[in-house]
């Protein structure tokens, strides 16, 4: 396959000016580093770029300095300056602060890993100087630029089951794409939660994970986890916020308009990825003989509208809708004034709006997203 353009790099090629900083937030293989030494390429025809590795603690030596003497000497004559991994690098954002405002002309670049620790580390410091960017596994509309539509259709089921981070399409075999996964979760999903006090491994949050992917689509019990982990309520909110907040899974509030039978205090929570997904389950086999295509099939629906609409800086809240009579929506976007719902079904089956909805919400627009038109939603 030939190289991917990632949906960012016009945009964020756009932002890269004078005492301004740019911060890449995405999950660890997801492409971060590809993304900016291929922008280093492309600047190094008009402008000189050093490249810093966050994790290099010769690196986080010489930034923990904060001298302004050591930052010139450092950088020397180039006007680019890129860190990767930068949620490594302690008061990260006072450095990039004090670099911004005291060296003339400077333009940085900074890619993170976990949107808590660098998020932390830099929203403060670097209000009103910085410019955010959020890169996800390739999406359906990242893809379109290099398949046509028989291609998109034959990749299809391979797409719901082995998910779509980058390297995984290097790989051609099934049993690769799977070890691939395997590597993935053990190795480095969690790395930079697993830094933090009082998480000495991952066996609670791949357990965690694991009960989340039996129950996409599925409002999620707090309660009910924390007891089959074994682990407090409060414990299991704060993983299920790190895991958020390390781009694996996310979470979907139930929508109401203070409706007494409207469900709105739980939640559902979705993975970014369904390879991942399925290799919690320790399920790799096809459509054909699964019980679970629905679950697949929404969590790819649902991922893939979330990056699209992230790409295209799209004003939206997303929510999912339930009556305590089990009346439900599995989609609703609030976006221009307006309310969309949004059935998903893999097959093309008829289905009605619920009599609850549409006496509530008469305005709102009512869609099925199948096999014959998710293209037109997700990309």
């Amino acid at each position: 396959m030939q190289e991917i353009n990632r949906a960012i790099t016009d945009k964020l090629y756009k932002k890269i000016l004078p005492n301004k900083v740019i911060v890449i937030l995405g999950a660890r293989r997801v492409g971060k580093t590809f993304l900016i030494q291929k922008l280093q390429k492309k600047l190094a025809n008009r402008e000189k770029c050093l490249l810093l590795n966050g994790e290099d603690f010769v690196t986080e030596e010489l930034l923990l300095n904060k001298s302004l003497k050591q930052y010139r000497s450092l950088i020397g004559n180039n006007n680019i300056l890129i860190i990767d991994e930068a949620q490594k690098i302690q008061q990260i954002g006072r450095i990039l602060k004090l670099m911004i405002d005291e060296l003339e002309g400077l333009k940085i670049i900074v890619t993170g890993s976990s949107a808590f620790d660098l998020s932390d580390k830099i929203g403060e410091p670097l209000t009103g100087r910085k410019f955010t960017f959020m890169l996800f596994p390739i999406a359906q509309c990242e893809l379109i630029q290099q398949e046509n539509l028989l291609q998109t259709t034959s990749n299809l089921e391979e797409r719901l089951i082995y998910g779509s981070y980058p390297e995984i399409f290097k790989y051609t075999a099934f049993e690769d794409k799977a070890n691939y996964l395997s590597e993935l979760v053990n190795s480095y999903l969690f790395k930079d939660i697993l830094t933090l006090d009082n998480i000495k491994n991952s066996s609670k949050l791949i357990n965690i994970l694991r009960l989340l992917a039996f129950q996409v689509g599925m409002e999620v019990s707090v309660n009910e986890i924390a007891r089959q982990i074994g682990l407090n309520k409060g414990t299991i909110e704060k993983y299920l916020d790190l895991l958020s907040k390390v781009f694996v899974i996310f979470k979907v509030e139930g929508f109401s308009r203070n409706l007494r039978k409207e469900i709105s205090k739980t939640s559902r929570y979705y993975f970014w990825d369904n390879g991942i997904r399925n290799y919690l389950i320790s399920n790799f086999n096809t459509i054909s003989i699964r019980n679970d295509i629905g679950q697949l099939w929404e969590n790819y629906i649902i991922s893939e509208r979330m990056k699209f609409q992230n790409y295209n800086q799209m004003l939206v809240n997303n929510y999912f809708w339930r009556t305590y009579d089990r009346q439900e929506i599995d989609w609703i976007e609030e976006r221009g004034g307006n309310i969309f719902a949004y059935e998903i079904k893999f097959k093309k089956d008829k289905v009605k709006i619920p009599g609850a909805w549409k006496a509530t919400y008469p305005d709102s627009e009512f869609t099925v997203i199948n096999k014959n038109n998710y293209l037109d939603f997700i990309t």
